[in-house]
């Protein structure tokens, strides 16, 4: 099943089911008036909803409409908890090289994770508004899922079964803040401003054997200013699966229905090394940062420049036959100006 929201005049705007190939949707308000709302009642609402996909998809609907991606805020617009793992140790690997610091052993057995803000995610068309260039922005493709109510100390075996939606992710990052904030010891707070999630969010199925041990077996594309920067597999070198991250989440709390658990960074090793660009043959990045650590390993100064205004960038994930999955995030940096 594949879900979005609209946006209307709420915060929460309205929930719509959309057809598998992403062209037409139909609202489902009388079933569920957001997505926050059917995943409260996942268990009574998902039947009604699913019920009425399938009525879309063989086209018997007569209220069904054009689905928009434009018109959609991020599937859930806001949430009672965002957090942010890191199951690419890779990633963090080359970001502590290229500082000179050592990775801990801990850190291929123990996940790394934040809490995000979550009280205001960026629609997946909607300019990202920023207040300086210096500060290093970067984009972040990731794959999140969404729970349902998730008893604390879940174990890994039992949390595949509160996994109920997945999304993708720009996880919008401010690099020129992080040092100073970390350096407190307290934890990202101003270097990580609001995220945003693709058009539409999905139950694992529509995957078929994409979703297999908890991971994502496909590409995932990062587009920056109209050129390929990143073609990641995501199932490749994912140190931790799903079910381990969202049950680390829930190790010491529950998780409330809606809860959203990211992925961290994709990101692939090449040959047991550092990757390369996808024009020198190899997978590419899924941001900035990382392509700025190799540089800076390999010559002892990064090249490739943070984001500017005017800068656009586009995540996306395609099917076996080519086909978009979850639509697309397709965004531009913009100068923010305080009302």
């Amino acid at each position: 099943m594949k879900l979005a929201t609209y946006k209307n005049d709420t915060k929460d705007g309205e929930l719509v089911v959309v057809s598998r190939d992403l062209k037409k949707c139909v609202k489902a308000t009388t079933i569920a008036p957001t997505l926050q709302s059917a995943l409260d009642d996942w268990d009574n609402i998902f039947p009604q909803l699913d019920k009425l996909y399938q009525a879309l998809n063989n086209g018997d609907l007569t209220d069904s409409f054009d689905f928009e991606e434009p018109a959609c805020a991020s599937p859930l617009p806001r949430s009672y908890q965002w957090a942010d793992g890191s199951a690419y140790v890779n990633h963090v690997e080359l970001v502590r090289k290229a500082r000179g610091a050592e990775l801990p052993d801990s850190f291929w057995t123990d996940p790394l994770m934040y809490q995000g803000g979550s009280d205001s995610f960026i629609g997946p068309r909607d300019d990202i508004p920023l207040g300086s260039e210096s500060w290093g922005i970067d984009f972040e493709a990731e794959i999140a899922v969404i729970t349902d109510d998730m008893p604390m100390g879940t174990s890994p075996e039992k949390a595949e079964n509160h996994i109920k939606l997945l999304m993708l992710v720009n996880d919008v990052s401010l690099r020129g803040l992080i040092p100073a904030e970390l350096a407190k010891g307290f934890g990202f707070f101003q270097s990580k401003p609001s995220s945003a999630f693709s058009p539409v969010a999905i139950t694992p199925d529509e995957l078929g054997p994409a979703w297999k041990n908890g991971k994502v077996h496909l590409p995932l594309l990062s587009t920056l200013n109209g050129k390929l920067f990143g073609k990641p597999e995501a199932g490749e070198d994912m140190t931790f699966d799903f079910p381990t991250i969202v049950s680390h989440a829930a190790k010491t709390r529950p998780l409330g229905a809606g809860t959203i658990v990211g992925s961290g960074t994709v990101s692939n090793k090449l040959d047991g090394g550092p990757g390369k660009h996808v024009q020198d043959g190899g997978v590419g990045y899924s941001c900035i940062a990382e392509v700025r650590m190799i540089e800076t390993i390999n010559t002892g100064a990064p090249q490739t420049p943070f984001m500017k205004f005017g800068d656009t960038i586009a995540i996306e994930m395609m099917d076996k036959g080519g086909h978009s999955i979850f639509g697309k995030i397709d965004q531009k940096i913009v100068e923010y100006s305080i009302p």
